[in-house]
């Protein structure tokens, strides 16, 4: 055999091996890209969506499918083209086009099988399984994408058909959105359309139940997110009701001044922003303060933030304060009446709970003191930095001042409330009047509730009791549990989503009526709701102002040019001690001088924090209720 024979042979097995080789590196390939997509998807399924996020699950395992369909074809048009004019590029893009065919259902099966004919059995099933899978699941991939289409097309169109409906459209569909959709179509189901937003249809139990609860009330349910839907093309007569309730406070916010931006010259549009954050305050003020420096067109929109935690507190105080705190108030020796309020758990609502009854039980005749616990060994110290004024030994637990608010706050930090420790500090403590159980967890505040009624029976008294609790079955449950022997429990179950999440609250709220009444005194309208500052204080107000009038305050229901010189010094010592409370639970200090302006809002500093007497007449008189 001569030389050059053999040196052909050694040439054809190296190219068959190339050969084989190449098919077996693009399988290879198509095959990693397609395992790391369906695991990026799974990754990305297990964490919450987010407005304006690309990839998806659903889009990355479709980019793996478009990938691996390529680098599978590209050996194909390779060994087709070898004796051709054909480059890889002129290959690279056939191959993109026969995947493509793989989508829209026009893909040749059996001109790939021609070409796998030439490869081991092994490698030409590998491949011939491979093809299998996507010419089966492109297609339905295209068909999911074509439905979801038609999906927001036929949501498009019911919306349109309810062109004079005023429209309460949520940025999410979870518990609280469905709440307070379902509160509004119980009080009026004809002249209102529900729209959700950023809805997936997903296999989870509680979506689907969520989905058959929206569609129960005729709702419109759009995948888009709130933000790139059009929702102008509505009746300018009909009111446009945003809701932006998702369970990413962020996103609220965010959603929330793109909609300010989009429908702020719009009469008849409301926007709802649901945020405990204080950043939502300053970007919803800072949105309106642009457009007054840029000398704009005044806005339309009225923006109206919800903080579920300081709603429920006012809520609570406003409709029940009186009867479960004033009233279960007992008498010392020399007259007094005596609150003693304990708070269990200092999160949000414990928190705001404990600032708030320091200026709600400012009231003649009374005196109140506050124990609050956590098992949290620093809550004393941060609820000090957020009302360092609020927490001084000048201030706090001094009773003997006249005209200067009189409480006593004590946090009892790193005490964990399943202990004895607990207990005992509990039997310890003066006569407990109201209770407040707030620890974050439904089971929680059940069972410390219960606990703790047990514990004041043995020590022979019984006094007012308040646990949260947020889902609004177990509340219907529980409401008026007794034991065996049919002994009442007597526990208050408050919070639930279905009372929080309705229209009374959110929107027709008694407490924010009464407080916007208040404010229109003093203020325009749309400075109540745009800046927390006013709302927050004006709140507070018109739940004292109530208190004042139920606890007979001598003059309080008179018009105040028909007061007697004496009643009008009550009244305005007693609103002016319930003022320094309140401002100093939000953190304000005394700052400046009596005499003239002193007060630095940025850095919470009042020049008016001093006892009353110590207030120019031009500043007492402010106080005449």
């Amino acid at each position: 055999m001569s030389v050059f024979a053999v040196c052909a042979g050694v040439q054809m097995k190296m190219k068959g091996r190339i050969f084989i080789m190449r098919w077996w590196v693009f399988f290879i390939c198509a095959a990693l890209c397609l395992a790391a997509a369906a695991v990026g998807a799974f990754i990305r399924s297990k964490t919450r969506y987010r407005r304006g996020r690309l990839l998806d699950p659903a889009k990355i395992f479709f980019a793996g499918i478009v990938v691996s369909a390529v680098l599978l074809f590209i050996p194909i048009y390779m060994d087709t083209f070898k004796d051709g004019d054909c480059g890889a590029f002129e290959t690279f893009l056939i191959a993109i086009h026969n995947m493509i065919r793989l989508f829209i259902v026009d893909g040749e099966f059996e001109f790939i099988t021609t070409h796998l004919s030439g490869l081991s059995v092994g490698l030409s099933r590998a491949y011939t399984v491979f093809f299998s899978f996507l010419f089966v699941v492109a297609p339905l991939m295209t068909f999911g994408f074509v439905l979801s289409f038609f999906k927001n097309v036929s949501a498009y169109k019911r919306y349109l058909t309810h062109f004079y409906s005023n429209a309460y459209i949520f940025s999410e569909l979870n518990e609280k959105s469905i709440a307070l959709a379902e509160s509004l179509f119980k009080n009026d189901k004809k002249k209102r359309i529900f729209v959700f937003t950023d809805v997936f249809e997903k296999d989870e139990e509680e979506c689907y139940e969520l989905i058959e609860r929206a569609k129960e009330i005729g709702a419109i349910c759009f995948k888009k997110d709130i933000v790139t839907i059009d929702f102008s093309w509505h009746s300018k007569k009909a009111q446009l009701n945003f809701f932006a309730i998702g369970v990413d406070l962020s996103e609220n916010i965010s959603q929330s001044l793109s909609l300010i931006e989009r429908f702020k010259y719009r009469e008849n549009t409301n926007l709802y922003v649901f945020s405990t954050q204080v950043e939502s305050e300053l970007l919803l003020t800072n949105a309106f303060n642009q457009e007054h420096k840029e000398g704009m067109t005044e806005t339309k929109i009225k923006v109206r933030r919800v903080n579920e935690v300081q709603s429920l507190i006012s809520r609570t105080l406003f409709d029940v304060g009186y009867d479960k705190i004033f009233c279960s108030a007992y008498e010392d020796e020399k007259g007094t009446k005596q609150i003693s309020a304990l708070v269990v758990g200092m999160g949000n609502h414990g928190k705001e709970m404990t600032k708030a009854l320091a200026w709600f039980c400012q009231m003649d005749g009374y005196e109140v003191r506050i124990n609050s616990f956590d098992s949290d060994p620093r809550a004393c110290d941060k609820l000090t930095a957020l009302c360092p004024e609020l927490m001084d030994p000048r201030f706090n637990g001094v009773f003997d001042v006249e005209g200067e608010a009189k409480y006593e706050i004590r946090v009892h930090s790193g005490v964990d409330v399943e202990t004895k420790s607990f207990e005992d500090a509990v039997a310890s403590l003066p006569r407990v009047t109201y209770v407040f159980v707030a620890l974050g967890n439904d089971e929680k505040n059940i069972s410390t509730a219960v606990r703790l009624r047990a514990l004041f029976a043995r020590l022979g008294y019984a006094p007012k009791i308040h646990a949260v609790v947020y889902n609004a079955d177990k509340k219907e449950a529980l409401t008026g549990i007794t034991n065996f022997k049919n002994q009442k429990y007597d526990i208050d179950f408050i919070g639930d989503i279905r009372t929080s999440y309705s229209e009374a609250v959110i929107l027709d709220s008694d407490v924010e009526a009464a407080a916007l009444k208040r404010h229109m005194m003093w203020g325009k309208e749309k400075e109540f709701w745009q800046y927390d500052y006013n709302y927050k204080s004006s709140i507070a107000s018109a739940i004292h102002r109530k208190m004042k009038s139920l606890c007979n305050i001598p003059g309080i229901d008179k018009a105040p040019s028909e007061r007697t010189e004496e009643e009008l010094w009550g009244i305005r010592t007693l609103e002016h001690c319930r003022w320094n409370a309140y401002m100093r639970s939000e953190g304000y200090a005394y700052g400046g001088t009596v005499e003239k302006e002193g007060r630095n809002d940025l850095a919470k500093l009042h020049n008016c924090l001093v006892p009353f007497r110590d207030l120019p007449l031009k500043e007492q008189e402010k106080d005449d209720d």
